[in-house]
C-alpha cells in the first residue's frame, strides 16, 4: 500500500477513487509519565515517554486507515493528514491521533 501526503503519486495515475478513509487511536497517559513530562518541561529536554506514545498512536491510526483502504480494494492512499489532540481528564490525559486520506486505485 502506497501512503502519501501528496495528492498524487509521481509516475502513476489514479484510475479510481474509492473514498475517504480514516484511522483513529486514543492513548491514555498515566500519572507518573505526566509528572515526569512536566518536570522535563520545567528543566528542559525531550519527553521521551510522550514521544513513544505519540509514535505508537500515529502508527495505530495509520494501520487502521490502511486496513480500511484494503477493504475498499485500494492500492494507495493519497492526501494523508494527521490530526493530534490532547484531552485532559481528572486522572491525567488522553492523546488522540486521527489519520485520514483518500483511498485510490493507481495504474
Amino acid at each position: 500500500m502506497i501512503v502519501t501526503t501528496t495528492p498524487s503519486v509521481e509516475g502513476r495515475s489514479i484510475a479510481e477513487y474509492r473514498g475517504i478513509v480514516s484511522g483513529e487511536a486514543i492513548m491514555g497517559g498515566n500519572f507518573m509519565r505526566d509528572w515526569f513530562a512536566s518536570v522535563r518541561d520545567f528543566v528542559g529536554g525531550r519527553a521521551g515517554g510522550y514521544e513513544k506514545v505519540i509514535a505508537g498512536a500515529r502508527q495505530a491510526a495509520l494501520e487502521d486507515m490502511i486496513a480500511e483502504a484494503n477493504k475498499l480494494g485500494a492500492n494507495a492512499i493519497v492526501g494523508v493528514d494527521y490530526d493530534f489532540e490532547s484531552i485532559t481528564i481528572a486522572d491525567g490525559g488522553l492523546l488522540m491521533v486521527a489519520a485520514s486520506g483518500t483511498a485510490v486505485v493507481l495504474r
